[in-house]
């Protein structure tokens, strides 16, 4: 069997790397699913979170006063 040829080498390193580019190109897509996802989440988590905050902000403000025991002992 003769060696490959330049030729066949150079045709083969391309092959390669059409095959590498794909998959390459497919874990592109699905990190950038993945990050479209998490920022989704990571928003909505940081909504939840502000309306718990306001929720409780109007709820430490109907709270009664209530006097600090070193008040009291004076």
């Amino acid at each position: 069997m003769a060696p490959p040829s330049s030729l066949d080498q150079i045709s083969e390193r391309v092959e390669r790397l059409l095959v590498r580019h794909a998959e390459l190109q497919r874990t592109n897509a699905l990190l950038s699913q993945q990050v479209l996802t998490l920022t989704q989440e990571r928003d909505s988590l940081k909504s939840r979170l502000q309306t718990v905050r306001h929720r409780m902000d109007s709820l430490l403000e109907r709270l009664p006063d209530i006097p600090d025991s070193k008040d009291e002992a004076s």
